[in-house]
C-alpha cells in the first residue's frame, strides 16, 4: 500500500500521508507556514469542534443535511472534542490570519472521518469538507467565536479556580500572621510597622481585582461573532443557524452565550479579547508583585530580610552546598513577564482589522490561550508549593521593627515633626533605637513613651494614641 494519496482543491492535486485525515488546503499550509512549530491548543481544537459538532445538528434540524451525513459530521466532531483527532491538526500558529488554513484543516478532517465512520472514504461528495462541514459558516466568523469560546472555558474552568486556592491559601496565612508585627517599607525603605498578616491581607485583595477583572470578561467573551459569515452580512447561512447554534454552546457549556450585537464589530474589531487579555495582564501584574515580595521577604537566610521562611523544594546551586532559592517565586515571575509580552501582541493584534475582517487572529488566539494556561499553571504550582508551606520568622520581625528609624512617626503628633526628626536623625548616627534616643533625651515621660512607641498600635488608624 501506498504511504501517501492524492486530495484536489481549487488549485489542483497536493500529495497527502495516508493516514493524515486532512486533505489539499491543509497540506499546502503546511508547505507555506513551516515557521514555529506552534499549533493550536487543546483549548481552541476542543472549541473548534464543539462549534462544528453544533452546527451539523442544527443544519439537520433546519432541513439543510440529511439526517445520516449530520450524525456522522457530529460524530466526528465529538472526536474532535475529545482530543481523539488532534495529530491530524499540525499547522503553524503563523498562518493566514484569518486563520482560513485552520478552519478548512477541521473541515477537512471532519469530513474525511465522516466518510470513514459511512464506509465511503473515497467518495469526497459523500461528506464535503466546505459544502456540509463548514455550512452556514465562514473562518471569518468561525474562527473568532473558537477563541471567545475557548478562552471562557480555560478562564472558567482553570484559571478563576486557581486564583480562588491562592486566595485561599493568602487567607489563611494573613490570620495565621496577624498576630505579628514587622516593618513596612516604602521606596525600599523603613517604614513604619505593619502586621504581617495586614500584609497578606493585601496580597489577598490584589489576587481578588485580578480574578473579579477575569470574571467580568466572561460576558464580553459570551458575545459570539458566529453569523456573520464572511464580512458580517451573514451571506450563505440560515437566518437562525447562529441563534440555534450557540443556545446549544450555552447549554453545552453552561456559560451565557449570546450572538454579537453587531458582526461587524465583532469580526472587525477584537476589543473583546483585549479586553480579556488586559485582565490577564492586570492579574499578572499583581501576582508579580506579590511573588517578588515574598521572594525578598525570603531572602536571606541569614543575611537577607529572613522575616518569611520559603518551602525548600530543591537545591538552589551547582556549586554553593546548601543553597535553596524561591525558586517557585522566581517560576511565577517569569510567566508574569511572559504574560504582560502576550498582552502586547494582543493588544498589537487587536489594531490590524482591515475593513471587515482582523487579520491576526491566529497569533492573538496564541497568545490569549498562552497566558491563561502559564498562569493557571504557574498560580497553582505556588500556592501549593510555596504559600501552603509558607513560615512567619516571628523573633525576625519584631527585632526588625524595634530597629526601624520610622518609629518616630508615632511621637511626631506629640512632639512635632521637627523634634521627631531630630530623634530619628540621631538614632541613625549613633546606632542606637529611637527609643533609645527618646529616653536619653527625656522628651516625654517613659510610660508616655512606651505608649506611644507601641508598635502593635501603629498598625491601626490614630492619632497620638
Amino acid at each position: 500500500m501506498s504511504d501517501t494519496r492524492t486530495e484536489y482543491d481549487s488549485l489542483g492535486p497536493m500529495t497527502v500521508p495516508a493516514e493524515a485525515l486532512y486533505g489539499a488546503q491543509t497540506a499546502r499550509a503546511i508547505e507555506n507556514f513551516p515557521i514555529s512549530g506552534l499549533t493550536f491548543p487543546r483549548p481552541f481544537l476542543r472549541a473548534l469542534g464543539m462549534i462544528k459538532e453544533q452546527a451539523a445538528y442544527v443544519n439537520l434540524e433546519l432541513g439543510l443535511l440529511d439526517d445520516w451525513r449530520a450524525q456522522a459530521i457530529a460524530t466526528a466532531a465529538a472526536e474532535m472534542v475529545s482530543g481523539s483527532l488532534d495529530t491530524h491538526f499540525p499547522l503553524d500558529i503563523f498562518q493566514t490570519g484569518s486563520a482560513t488554513s485552520t478552519n478548512m484543516n477541521a473541515n477537512e478532517v471532519l469530513a474525511n472521518r465522516a466518510r470513514q465512520l459511512l464506509g465511503t472514504l473515497a467518495d469526497s461528495q459523500v461528506v464535503h469538507p466546505n459544502d456540509h462541514v463548514n455550512l452556514g459558516q465562514s473562518s471569518n466568523d468561525v474562527i473568532p467565536t473558537a477563541m471567545h469560546l475557548a478562552a471562557a472555558m480555560e478562564i472558567r474552568e482553570r484559571l478563576i479556580p486557581a486564583l480562588t486556592g491562592m486566595q485561599k491559601a493568602l487567607g489563611e496565612k494573613a490570620l495565621a500572621f496577624d498576630d505579628i508585627i514587622t516593618i513596612g517599607r516604602t521606596h525600599l525603605q523603613d517604614a513604619t510597622p505593619v502586621r504581617l498578616g495586614q500584609i497578606f491581607g493585601g496580597y489577598f485583595r490584589q489576587v481578588a481585582i485580578g480574578g473579579g477583572e477575569l470574571a467580568r470578561s466572561l460576558d464580553g467573551l459570551g458575545e459570539l461573532p458566529l453569523g456573520g459569515t464572511a464580512v458580517g452580512t451573514g451571506i450563505n447561512t440560515h437566518p437562525e443557524f447562529a441563534q440555534k447554534v450557540i443556545a446549544n454552546l450555552s447549554e453545552v457549556t453552561g456559560l451565557h452565550l449570546r450572538e454579537a450585537r453587531d458582526h461587524f464589530a465583532a469580526q472587525a474589531g477584537k476589543e473583546q479579547v483585549v479586553v480579556t487579555s488586559a485582565a490577564l495582564r492586570t492579574t499578572a501584574v499583581a501576582l508579580f508583585k506579590i511573588a517578588n515580595d515574598i521572594r525578598f521577604l525570603g531572602s536571606g537566610p541569614r543575611c537577607g530580610l529572613g522575616e518569611l521562611r520559603l518551602p525548600a523544594v530543591q537545591p538552589g546551586s551547582s556549586i554553593m552546598p546548601g543553597k535553596v532559592n524561591p525558586v517557585m517565586a522566581e517560576s511565577l515571575m517569569q510567566v508574569c513577564a511572559q504574560v504582560v509580552g502576550n498582552d502586547a501582541t494582543v493588544a498589537l493584534g487587536g489594531m490590524l482589522g482591515n475593513f471587515e475582517l482582523n487579520v491576526m487572529m491566529p497569533v492573538i488566539t496564541h497568545n490569549l490561550l498562552q497566558s491563561i494556561d502559564l498562569l493557571s499553571n504557574a498560580v497553582t504550582l505556588f500556592t501549593t508549593r510555596c504559600l501552603q508551606g509558607l513560615e512567619a520568622n516571628r523573633e525576625r520581625c519584631e527585632a526588625m521593627v524595634e530597629e526601624s528609624l520610622a518609629m518616630c512617626t508615632a511621637l511626631a503628633p506629640v512632639i512635632g515633626y521637627d523634634r521627631a526628626a531630630e530623634i530619628a536623625k540621631a538614632a541613625y548616627a549613633s546606632g542606637r533605637t529611637v527609643r533609645a534616643v527618646a529616653l536619653e533625651m527625656n522628651i516625654l515621660p517613659e510610660d508616655e513613651l512606651t505608649r506611644l512607641l507601641d508598635p502593635r498600635t501603629q498598625t491601626e488608624p490614630g492619632i497620638g494614641r
